[in-house]
């Protein structure tokens, strides 16, 4: 059975219209139909540590992975409590050098400030069983450096996040889905467990585990159209 893989970036009320990437900025209200409809209809919102035995096939059944990019500070205040209620866990993708900044990266693309989470609210998230995963030090796109600056922006980001964290990160996310063959061979070297894309789609049992397919509801998704996600593609 094919398993779906959702990816949200943040959890806020939606901006000025036409605000650049303003899409994924997912409503509370909108998230909580979600993932409220998602339980109802007998699926389990699982982080990528819990659906790697799925993922693997060592297990089957109705599940979803749940993923956020980034590290939004407005994901652990308005997602961990709905989270939390229907006994979902998920994986947030972090940025280590932006922990307790914000999303540096967007600036020059005129994306409006928006918080990242701090190391307290890491430990909170963690506390609740929720994973974290690296997405790399400083957001970078990987296939345009030099291969070594890219190693070590995969390599670093897993070293800096236990450090601060005291907790082991097996999963690695791809800025802007940006990957090649080279960065996904950095990835396997440096001994993470899955790797997630922005390759639109449902993981089959023939993919790559590093090369992981998800789909993204949009702000303006209804849980109706997330469910069709799922189901589909």
């Amino acid at each position: 059975m094919p398993i779906p893989i959702l990816v949200y970036h943040q959890i806020d009320e939606p901006g000025a219209p036409g605000a650049p990437f303003g899409g994924l900025v997912v409503s509370p209200r909108n998230f909580v139909s979600q993932m409220t409809w998602l339980k109802r209809l007998g699926w389990t919102g699982l982080s990528m540590r819990d659906l790697l035995p799925d993922l693997k096939g060592d297990r089957s059944g109705r599940v979803v992975g749940i993923t956020f990019d980034d590290g939004f500070s407005n994901v652990h205040r308005n997602a961990l409590p709905v989270l939390e209620a229907l006994g979902f866990t998920a994986t947030s993708y972090i940025v280590s050098r932006q922990i307790g900044g914000s999303n540096e990266w967007d600036r020059a693309i005129g994306v409006p400030h928006w918080a990242c989470m701090t190391k307290a609210e890491l430990l909170e998230w963690c506390s609740y069983g929720h994973e974290i995963g690296a997405h790399t030090l400083d957001h970078v796109r990987l296939t345009a450096m030099p291969r070594s600056e890219a190693r070590q922006q995969i390599r670093g980001v897993r070293h800096e996040l236990e450090d601060k964290l005291g907790r082991k990160v097996q999963a690695f996310c791809y800025p802007y889905g940006d990957v090649s063959a080279q960065v996904r061979d950095l990835v396997a070297d440096a001994g993470y467990a899955t790797g997630t894309t922005t390759r639109r789609g449902r993981f089959r049992r023939k993919d790559d585990l590093l090369l992981l397919p998800r789909r993204a509801p949009q702000g303006t998704d209804g849980w109706l159209t997330v469910l069709r996600k799922c189901f589909s593609g």
